[in-house]
């Protein structure tokens, strides 16, 4: 049996210990909200409206999907939920909510170095091991997406491709691409010498060659001894499962550890869409089963090379999580080993996340923080998935109103 025998997932006291009733019952009417798709739909597309219009909506939002799935505006806000976190053994990874500057060169500046200010206050804290960065965040989208579209129209490997799309690139925007390589790079430096994991988000599908190619380049260099760097590897994707081989294959060949995050996916339903509309083959998998499967595959391909991959579960699943574990004690392996880390979202799936620590994982939520403003497009992704994830919403609702009843019979029970 691969399956861990000695985790549970349906305990809701370790899964809920650190809220209280009210904000049990915020969340309940929450997550039963999101359950509605026609709301869902209403208020994705509104709420970004009423932001960028100045309407007064921020109040409503910080009160409610913001403090669900937000750990704050500022680090000294966040600061508080890492702390109660780590009353119950479960790390942080923090992520400056910025998907793209606005306002060009000076925006992505100021995102590099808000980078850097997280990875100097998480060498600060005891329970912070890994910060994440969106590449979007200090690289110009479109290109990106030049680069991404060169490569793809290449040959050879990706390093190959990458280094000839670059080459192709105009002298202004060689310029711009090698500020781009250096705001990398410092961030990286900054991770290296202060002991900090940084995780490189994915991308959309159509600039993740170039993220890829640049967070392998950034692994080569920082990943010698420990791993510094990870890619996310998203297995909703047809072709990330030989793209992590292939991986794999490239961090044997030049001796260096690959960070591996692995995750499902978060833009199924823009990718489909596009491809739809600009008449390519999608390169989402087609259907639940398939996608599944290879991310369970990727899991036993990552624990079974732990001499050169440093593997995130990033996962909601409880199968693999259950498959992560057992495989580990299958191997006669710790299930805090330091190649090993799982990992959920703030906000959802705690009853994976606090039973993972209380077994003895190491195990993290990754914790978004940022002007609400700044964290709209990650708070309306969050909002999207719940309803999309087929029974995402329902679960949470489940686990969360059997722990209010455990509360009450205890209650009861003691005469309080």
């Amino acid at each position: 049996m691969e399956l861990h025998p000695g985790i549970s997932f349906d305990n809701t006291e370790f899964a809920f210990a650190y809220k209280s009733d009210k904000e049990l019952k915020k969340a309940r009417f929450l997550f039963a909200s999101m359950g509605k798709s026609w709301l869902v739909k209403l208020g994705t597309r509104f709420t970004p409206w009423a932001i960028r219009a100045g309407l007064p909506v921020k109040g409503l939002i910080r009160n409610t999907i913001f403090k669900q799935f937000v750990g704050g505006e500022t680090l000294d806000q966040t600061a508080k939920v890492a702390e109660t976190l780590s009353r119950y053994n479960v790390q942080v990874i923090l992520d400056y909510g910025v998907e793209g500057g606005d306002d060009g060169e000076h925006g992505f500046d100021h995102a590099t170095e808000e980078f850097i200010r997280v990875i100097n206050y998480a060498a600060t804290q005891p329970n912070i091991p890994f910060m994440s960065i969106k590449v979007t965040g200090f690289a110009r989208f479109s290109l990106l997406e030049k680069l991404d579209n060169d490569m793809h129209a290449g040959k050879g490997t990706l390093m190959k491709r990458y280094l000839t799309a670059v080459d192709e690139l105009s002298p202004v925007e060689k310029e711009e691409w090698h500020k781009v390589r250096v705001r990398m790079m410092r961030i990286c430096e900054a991770a290296a010498e202060k002991g900090i994991g940084v995780l490189v988000d994915a991308e959309e599908s159509w600039i993740q060659d170039p993220v890829d190619a640049l967070t392998i380049l950034m692994m080569d260099t920082f990943n010698k001894e420990r791993a510094v760097v990870y890619n996310t590897i998203q297995l909703y994707r047809h072709d990330r499962l030989q793209f992590l081989r292939d991986s794999q294959e490239a961090a044997v060949e030049r001796n260096f550890i690959l960070g591996a995050k692995c995750v499902r996916g978060a833009y199924m339903e823009k990718e489909r869409r596009r491809a739809a509309e600009k008449n390519y083959p999608s390169p989402i998998q087609p259907d639940k089963e398939h996608s599944d499967k290879d991310y369970n595959d990727g899991i036993r391909f990552c624990l079974d090379h732990l001499d050169h991959i440093a593997l995130i579960v990033a996962s909601h699943n409880e199968y693999s999580n259950l498959l992560a574990a057992g495989i580990l004690q299958q191997k006669g392996l710790p299930l805090n080993h330091p190649h090993v880390h799982f990992s959920q979202l703030y906000g959802m799936s705690d009853n994976i996340t606090f039973n993972l620590a209380s077994a003895g994982c190491s195990v993290s939520k990754y914790l978004p923080f940022g002007p609400i403003s700044d964290v709209i497009p990650y708070l309306m992704r969050r909002a999207q998935e719940n309803t999309s994830v087929k029974g995402q919403t329902g679960r949470e609702l489940l686990l969360i109103d059997r722990e209010l009843r455990r509360r009450a019979s205890e209650a009861s029970a003691t005469g309080d």
